[in-house]
């Protein structure tokens, strides 16, 4: 039975709740009633309780105040908030104390009832998973007494071969451990949760240890199955598989079978996700260390590969050709340049994606992202002085504890080198469409003007300028050219009585009849005819 207290200022709805609901039945025993948020917590330092049901609106203290307390000293306690407030302020609040229901008054008999049915759900649930830990708990305790501990440091000691092998098999004969085969190897498991790919709390270092004991106990239920060998602890809660066979070729198949077994029931039983690391086959204890050493070394690969992998050291490995990279380094650079965000991102997806797909470790991950940032900073300089490549940066790639995390630092800071530098042309080419502008509206008469001769006044290249502006306004270098002679032609034409031939000369045209064609096909009239209407 799960104890509950009540608190209400209003007696009445005290009565009716604690009469309409059936406590028993529900899995409950209602042990008080409290009248405010005071004298509830006066009443469970005395007498601890499951659930609080408590409405907020209370003299003294409050429901949220009363809230804040049990969080506070109480947490293992589930507080259900009932109150004719409706306002989202005590929701925000009821999120920061850990409530576990918010209910709005009035609440019917069948309401409350199906409320506390999860409640007891959950604190089921809880209680099952306690229960559980503390036997785990004790079983260990137990486990760091006695001899297995002396047992995990003799083999600790055999597969790393900082001891000579015959003191090593003379020690575990006392204990009735027998070494034999004509070929052994090692795994070596990291629980994913507690490696340097996460960050962990000092009381998950706690729980570590645990679940260690966890794994090692799974590992040799199964390894004695197959008869295959032993399971112990190693440095920082890793377990070590020692594992022989007289029948090698056979044994290949067995193990990965017997890793995967292990893997699978770690999960079923923890929900804890595992690596492993299968070191090579050696011919004698003598050589354990090098399969001690390759196995460990497996493990590195995680940082790019992920979590809750098998990685086989007996495995073909593709080569590593990081000229490979050299498509992408290229392509990421003129992304950049050009601001075309889809071609960086494919080609830091082909990058990503090459490198889980070989056998690279984190150093040299690290490089190959180290040398992106430095074609970003170099291509955002060529336009962007005041751009740069941050400390900060730098270190976040270096700590990254995985190439997820390493690569969208990576991203981040490419993106805004790509920005920088859309930025800075944007800026560059309003100035020098500006710039294009007054020079033509200063050179319109000369009959030379082209786009080469603008290009040489603004030390640009001709396609750079066309698309600059063009982009700024909307029409070619030609276009505008045209427009602006045309524009000086006919105020001439309204204003003044020169000849046709030499109003063309005014305005650029060498060519008088090349000056009608055009103004024709500009304004609809020959420049006789448009004279001739703007004077009359």
């Amino acid at each position: 039975m799960y104890k509950v207290l009540l608190v209400d200022d209003e007696i009445l709805v005290r009565e009716a709740i604690s009469k309409k609901i059936e406590w028993n039945e529900l899995g409950y025993e209602l042990v008080g009633d409290c009248e405010n948020g005071k004298d509830a917590i006066e009443f469970v330092k005395s007498h601890p309780v499951d659930v609080v049901l408590t409405d907020i609106c209370m003299p003294y203290i409050d429901g949220m105040g009363l809230s804040k307390y049990l969080s506070e000293n109480c947490p293992q306690t589930a507080i259900i908030i009932f109150s004719g407030y409706s306002d989202f302020e005590y929701a925000k609040q009821a999120i920061q104390y850990k409530v576990s229901e918010y209910i709005l008054k009035p609440v019917t008999a069948k309401e409350l009832s199906e409320v506390l049915i999860r409640i007891r759900e959950k604190l089921d649930s809880k209680r099952k998973e306690e229960k559980k830990i503390d036997q785990l708990t004790k079983v260990y305790h137990s486990y760091t007494k006695n001899e297995a501990v002396i047992i995990s440091r003799i083999l600790s000691r055999l597969v790393k071969g900082t001891q000579e092998v015959k003191r090593s098999l003379d020690e575990l004969k006392e204990f009735d451990i027998e070494i034999s085969g004509s070929s052994y190897r090692t795994v070596v498991i990291d629980i994913d949760v507690y490696s340097g790919l996460y960050e962990i709390n000092p009381e998950q270092k706690k729980e570590s240890a645990l679940m260690a004991f966890v794994v090692e106990n799974i590992s040799s239920e199964i390894i004695s199955e197959y008869n295959a060998g032993i399971a112990f602890r190693d440095v920082d809660n890793r377990v070590c598989l020692l594992l022989w066979t007289n029948r090698p070729q056979e044994f290949r198949k067995e193990i990965v079978e017997i890793c995967k077994d292990i893997q699978k029931n770690v999960y079923s039983a923890m929900q804890l996700s595992i690596s492993m690391g299968m070191g090579c086959y050696v011919d004698s204890l003598e050589e354990l260390s090098k399969s001690y050493e390759s196995a460990s070394e497996m493990l590195q690969y995680r940082y790019t590969k992920g979590s809750g992998i098998m990685f086989d050291c007996e495995e073909e490995k593709q080569k590593e050709n990081p000229m490979e990279l050299e498509m992408d380094y290229r392509d990421i650079a003129i992304a950049i340049r050009g601001g075309d965000r889809e071609v960086m991102d494919d080609a830091m997806e082909h990058m990503r994606s090459w490198l889980k797909t070989g056998y690279i470790n984190r150093r040299k991950s690290i490089a190959y992202l180290q040398h992106v940032l430095q074609i970003v900073y170099e291509v955002g300089r060529e336009t962007q002085e005041s751009f740069v490549l941050p400390d900060s940066v730098l270190t976040s790639i270096t700590e990254a504890r995985n190439l997820d995390q390493a690569m969208e630092i990576t991203k981040e800071y490419a993106l805004s080198g790509l920005k920088a530098v859309q930025e800075a042309c944007q800026t560059s080419g309003e100035r020098q469409a500006a710039q294009a502008m007054e020079y033509i509206k200063d050179n319109y008469g000369n009959p030379d003007l082209s786009l080469n001769s603008v290009c040489e006044y603004l030390n640009i290249s001709t396609s750079r300028f066309s698309t600059i502006f063009k982009e700024e306004t909307g029409k070619t270098f030609l276009e505008v050219l045209t427009s602006v002679r045309m524009e000086k032609a006919k105020q001439m034409l309204q204003k003044t009585t020169m000849k046709n031939y030499e109003i063309a000369e005014k305005v650029g045209f060498s060519d008088p009849h090349y000056f009608g064609i055009a103004f024709k096909k500009a304004t609809g009239m020959s420049p006789k005819e448009y004279a001739k209407g703007r004077k009359s």
